[in-house]
């Protein structure tokens, strides 16, 4: 790759907007990652400058020619612009004071101070290769601190000194290691020793930013890169403890794998099998990602030395799906994404057995039933978990799922399995039983799902026959539903399904 801008790849606005604050006195740099995304031949969707100018002077100079700002940065020295262009693209941009800032050590804020060189503003920023900037119009590329060349050499590097770096924003930490998995770079040495020894402070850090980087960590071309190093930095004990824990000690007879290379190899493996943009799980797919990746988390907890010699993990799957959702809830995930993710680790074993024993119909329709949306997904979680190097055993394994896969989508073309319900609803239980609504009727209704599940569609008339047959075995129900008329007239329509 030749290691020099492609400045054809950038907009025309790029060069209105510099000209706009040449002609007004001050200094325009096109900054950060726009800049190493042009070396990369990529093209960054929003666009970060930084000026000598003040943010009232950059309202001054841009506000008329770009179609509405915002000024929520304006304590930072940013003020944010949007810019419709001919053919109807937004463009993003944000624009900031050089700056010259400092840190409290205790704090999460930066004390901000506003600077006058562009040279002193890139050594504040994260990494060389986002400490590159290029002067607009003249398109000149600043570059004080080898960003270009630690591109060629695929190496992360802090301007400054890594202490100092991290010290001033603890999150650069976490960055270190989702640039790792995005761009599929190394550490320099001392950035990963700074890492080593300032871990801690990782802790004054809200725990949604940390949540947002482990995002786009997992969501990375590299994920194994930037969860070993998380791990390896002790980044990991503190903000994703569950996966550190799973480099069990070292068993010298080799009675079980290593847990937390195995759960590595998932995680590449569940990445492999996710699909383009209209397939049933496009990548990146965090969900299914961070499910490869938190799959076996349960099982350092549940670890058994059995006679023999053997160990065992028993109910590891339900123990990890607790651990997933509560680490979940303390890195501030949303409800449904914590769901998912917790609710796939839960049942990924739920597959194994089916190669010995066999399903019933009625189980292949449990299985649907319970993964519900997740099924796709489900699907690839399972054949990701395949790391055996017995080829035989792989192979048995591979071909059980295909069976299984195939008996879903035969079973599909005869029922909409993702929508199972009983063949009679609230209404013509009670019409049937001629009973008010209540827990009686939610329970008849459980009793024709279960007949749902174990036999398939029914249809009406098999249906009544099989909820009356049930209903004759109530005589304790139907003898309170007698003797108590009165609270029959005033049950609410809500109770309708009732709880079994």
């Amino acid at each position: 790759m030749d290691f020099t801008p492609d400045t054809t790849k950038l907009d025309p606005a790029v060069l209105e907007l510099g000209q706009l604050f040449a002609d007004a006195g001050y200094e325009l740099s096109l900054v950060g990652g726009p800049v190493r995304d042009l070396f990369l031949q990529r093209t960054s969707p929003d666009l970060d400058f930084t000026t000598n100018a003040t943010p009232d002077q950059i309202l001054a100079v841009a506000a008329g020619w770009a179609d509405s700002h915002w000024e929520m940065g304006r304590d930072f020295g940013t003020i944010g612009f949007r810019k419709r262009k001919r053919n109807k693209e937004v463009l993003l941009i944000e624009i900031t004071t050089y700056r010259a800032e400092a840190y409290d050590p205790d704090s999460r804020k930066p004390i901000v101070a506003f600077g006058a060189s562009l040279v002193d503003d890139l050594q504040r920023r994260d990494f060389s290769v986002n400490a590159m900037a290029l002067r607009l119009p003249e398109l000149e590329l600043v570059d004080p601190y080898g960003g270009a060349q630690d591109l060629a050499a695929a190496l992360l590097r802090t301007p400054a000194a890594a202490e100092d770096s991290f010290s001033d924003d603890p999150l650069r930490m976490m960055r270190a290691a989702r640039f790792a998995s995005q761009l599929g770079f190394s550490l320099h040495p001392d950035v990963l020793a700074a890492m080593k020894g300032m871990a801690g402070r990782i802790s004054i850090i809200s725990a949604e930013r940390i949540r947002d980087e482990l995002v786009k960590l997992i969501c990375g071309a590299h994920p194994r890169t930037g969860v070993d190093i998380l791990v390896e930095s002790g980044l990991a004990e503190l903000v994703l403890p569950e996966i550190p824990a799973l480099k069990l000690e070292n068993d010298e007879h080799h009675r079980h794998k290593d847990v937390y290379q195995h759960s590595l190899q998932v995680l590449e493996q569940a990445v492999e099998l996710e699909d383009g943009p209209d397939g049933a799980v496009p990548g990146p797919d965090f969900v299914l990602r961070f499910a490869a990746l938190m799959h076996d988390v349960g099982k350092p907890k549940t670890r058994r030395f059995e006679p023999g010699g053997a160990v065992s993990f028993r109910h590891h799957d339900l123990a990890g799906a607790k651990l997933t959702a509560k680490r979940m809830k303390t890195l501030r995930f949303d409800n449904d994404t914590t769901k998912a993710v917790s609710r796939l680790v839960e049942l990924h074993m739920r597959f194994y057995g089916y190669g010995e024993a066999g399903w019933s119909d009625s189980a292949v329709r449990r299985y649907v039933t319970d993964a519900g949306p997740l099924l796709a997904r489900l699907h690839r979680l399972t054949r990701s978990d395949v790391t055996t190097r017995n080829q035989r055993k792989a192979e048995r394994l591979s071909f059980a799922y295909d069976d299984l896969e195939a008996r879903i989508a035969v079973l599909a073309e005869q029922e909409e399995l993702n929508a199972i319900r009983p063949d009679l609803d609230g209404g013509a239980i009670m019409a049937l039983l001629g009973i008010k609504p209540g827990p009686v009727v939610g329970r008849a209704y459980s009793h024709l799902l279960e007949q749902r599940m174990e036999q398939g569609p029914l249809g009406r008339e098999k249906a009544e026959a099989a909820l009356l047959q049930w209903w004759a075995r109530q005589p304790e129900a139907q003898a309170a539903l007698a003797a108590a008329p009165a609270a029959q007239e005033t049950a609410e329509p809500i109770n309708t399904l009732g709880k079994s």
